[in-house]
């Protein structure tokens, strides 16, 4: 492992305001917080954090525009806005960069992969687009059950007032899809982003109230820092529906909260995923491969932390896998040779390292990392940390960790070993299946888990359906099914003489 100095501050233009009705403005409490480099400790600026009255400003105003405009009805002036927000997200993209590194910690090389560019591209545009290919109605069978015939059809509508809980480590990623879908659907949304990076949050309102032509109220961005506040938004009954990405115990929370007045969640949760290597597998692609859990320093809920090997090759798993994850970069995010930044916060930070002491005590063996790195002893760093002899009763086998962390474990008895290790866990997100093509599909359709990636092929896109088994959360998001995911369907029956 090589430490990168980091260098200092840059420059910014950020958005700082909330976004209620169509206007930008700072907080009725007057209040801010202050957003932290994760790489330097240091303050960037502040951003405004919104009270009590500003949360129900923001959802009396969805409701109004769901209710009074023709925004859940016209789906050409839907797409066409969508397609102006698109354009203008483009010619914000070295800002929205900047920002992602400063405020996130992502590195270079992740706003050119999930972080910025890939949802960049399509997370807005391919929501859009399908406005016009979505089959909004459908029709049935004609009928006469008390003897009059009738016609039958099915309608899609779009659920209402949607609030959208985001989380920081993919900020941009995660708003995107959300908004993407929830406003291509006909519905208005109040949008609660993490305090932890809100730059990334709040140039989405300028770039609506001043390159759009999306209604006032249609979408209201209202960060904060009191969590009964955003709670809020589980609570109200103007509020038809919560999406959510973030930690399974908030996932649960929400449902709580949401239970009174029957809210439908789409709740995009937890990961604890495998990367599974069968007998058979090239093992120069497959080993190293394991690198993939320290994208964005491991805070990814789909990342596959847990690398399962047979016995037969465990030893030689664990030397590639140490020496892999010894070999890389960690420091600065500006610089472009940096592989692993910072975590986004001391308390993640300590929140890991705790995880590595447990580890330890329960009997992993640490094999490379396992503490700050020697030379950045400011910032939030972890060094990438290997450990080795983990079974599957471990606190780091069954717990997400969220850092730069992976595990390795050994099965013995084939492919149904392996698929029964891989399912041994309360998550069902995501994983990898390595090894020979000609059963790879079979293993993969096994596993419980809501994407999978064979010898390296990506599911990622907004055209694919994401979302968890078990802990991992309930529906998806993108593709056909998470559009549907912001649609309510009605069914009506109408006389043969009745108009369409």
């Amino acid at each position: 492992m090589t430490a990168s100095p980091v260098a200092t501050s840059v420059q910014f233009n950020p958005e700082t305001r909330l976004y209620i009705d169509g206007e930008l403005r700072e907080s009725r409490t007057g209040k801010t917080v202050d957003n932290i480099n994760p790489a330097t400790e240091e303050v960037l600026g502040t951003a405004t954090d919104v009270g009590a009255d500003d949360m129900e400003q923001a959802i009396a105003a969805a409701r109004r525009a769901f209710d009074t405009t023709d925004w859940s009805t016209n789906h050409e002036f839907r797409r066409r806005c969508l397609l102006q927000l698109h354009d203008a997200l483009q010619e914000e993209k070295e800002d929205i960069r900047a920002e992602l590194i400063a405020e996130v910690g992502a590195t270079v090389g992740m706003t050119f992969i999930a972080q910025l560019e890939w949802p960049l591209a399509d997370a807005i545009r391919w929501p859009a687009n399908y406005i016009s290919e979505f089959a909004w109605e459908r029709p049935l069978p004609d009928a006469a059950l008390m003897g009059a015939p009738y016609h039958r059809k099915v309608v899609k509508e779009p659920v209402g007032v949607v609030g959208a809980i985001t989380q920081w480590n993919f900020p941009f990623e995660i708003i995107s899809n959300k908004l993407g879908q929830a406003l291509a659907t006909g519905n208005s949304v109040v949008l609660k982003p993490a305090m932890e990076t809100p730059w990334s949050a709040l140039r989405w309102c300028r770039i609506i109230a001043e390159k759009t032509d999306i209604p006032p109220g249609v979408v209201n961005i209202v960060p904060t820092s009191d969590n009964s506040i955003a709670q809020v938004l589980a609570t109200d009954p103007r509020v038809d529906m919560v999406s959510f990405t973030g930690s399974t115990a908030v996932g649960k929370l929400i449902q709580r909260l949401g239970a009174d007045t029957m809210k439908r969640t789409m709740l995009e949760l937890g990961g604890k995923s495998a990367y599974l290597v069968r007998e058979g597998a090239d093992l120069e692609a497959a080993l190293p491969g394991c690198v993939g859990a320290l994208m964005h320093s491991g805070q990814g809920c789909a990342l596959a932390t847990r690398m399962l090997v047979p016995r037969s090759i465990y030893d030689q798993a664990a030397e590639v896998a140490s020496a892999t994850f010894g070999s890389l970069a960690v420091g600065d995010p500006a610089d472009p040779n940096t592989f692993c930044g910072p975590l986004v916060s001391a308390r993640q930070r300590d929140r890991v390292l705790n995880y590595i002491e447990i580890a330890k005590r329960e009997g992993g063996r640490i094999t490379v990392g396992g503490g700050v790195p020697e030379g950045l002893d400011r910032g939030y760093f972890v060094a990438p940390t290997v450990v080795a002899d983990v079974e599957p009763h471990h606190t780091i086998f069954q717990e997400e960790i969220f850092g730069p962390v992976l595990s390795i474990t050994p099965y013995n008895g084939g492919d149904d070993a392996a698929v029964e290790l891989a399912n041994n866990s309360t998550y069902g997100l995501a994983g990898a299946v390595m090894g020979p093509d000609d059963r790879a599909m079979a293993v993969a359709r096994r596993i419980r888990t809501g994407s999978l990636m064979i010898n390296n092929s990506l599911y990622y896109g907004a055209d694919a359906p994401f979302g968890g088994y078990k802990m991992s959360g309930i529906g998806r998001q993108n593709g056909h099914e998470g559009f549907e995911q912001y649609l309510e369907t009605k069914t009506i029956a109408y006389p043969l003489e009745a108009g369409q």
